[in-house]
């Protein structure tokens, strides 16, 4: 289970393994090749360098990669994503999609829209050149399923406070009904819309139960949330009967 998340949103994900091959692919390379900068299970701090204002609530965000030669290391269509914290000092995850191309070397760009009421653009609205940000790689799952060699089945819970919370549904949407016996997504909302089939409330012990595979060793729990969230998860997985050696904290 992976909770992928900020306080707007958490994702809980269980992995079954067939194979852990995730993502070697990536890190495979020559020495001829420009060396790659994405971790996709790590943030990791990439410093602003420029940053110009293209309008009255747009800026183009210039960040510096480790060398002249590196790359960002992200495939074509993928997000980025991006953490920061909001006016109340919590900590938002957002995806972005950088519009600098992966063959350019030394740097990449985000051009971001800044609203007033947004918890990230205030992260971007405050940043100063030689601040930095923390950047994460593609998406875990999405890595797993697009790898043929790899036999990984991927069981998501996702908890947000409402529906227009709801981060990359489309994608991941798309990538259930692509992998039908691979990728399993179950939706939590607190306020839900009207009409709606998912989950209501916090993340339960049961949900987990109906939603994830039984504990075996070759299962691994991947979470990430807030602190109460977290914490809450922990318990009902010890419950469950989940070992530590089974859980991962981001």
């Amino acid at each position: 289970m992976d909770f992928l998340s900020s306080s707007e949103g958490q994702l809980l994900i269980s992995v079954s393994v067939g194979l852990i091959a995730v993502g070697t692919a990536y890190y495979l390379l020559s020495s001829k090749k420009p060396k790659v900068c994405l971790d996709p299970e790590n943030f990791k701090e990439f410093k602003l360098v420029k940053k110009t204002q293209i309008s009255h609530n747009v800026a183009k965000f210039k960040f510096a990669l480790p060398t002249p030669t590196s790359v960002l290391g992200l495939p074509i269509g993928q997000h980025i994503s991006c953490r920061g914290k909001d006016s109340q000092g919590e900590v938002v995850i957002k995806p972005y999609t950088p519009t600098t191309l992966d063959s350019d070397v030394g740097h990449f760009e985000l051009v971001i829209k800044m609203y007033p009421q947004g918890r990230m653009s205030h992260h971007f609205r405050e940043m100063r050149e030689g601040d930095y940000m923390s950047v994460k790689g593609p998406k875990v799952a999405r890595a797993i399923l697009e790898n043929p060699s790899d036999n990984t089945k991927v069981h998501l819970i996702y908890a947000n406070v409402t529906f227009d919370d709801i981060l990359l549904k489309d994608e991941l949407d798309s990538l259930a009904k692509n992998y039908l016996d691979r990728f399993k997504i179950y939706y939590v909302l607190n306020q839900p819309p009207e009409v709606w089939n998912g989950g209501v409330g916090f993340v339960s012990k049961e949900m987990i139960q109906a939603h994830c595979p039984a504990p075996a060793s070759d299962i691994q729990i991947l979470r990430c949330g807030p602190p109460p969230m977290n914490k809450a998860m922990a318990g009902h997985l010890d419950a469950l009967g989940y070992s530590s050696e089974m859980q991962f904290q981001f």
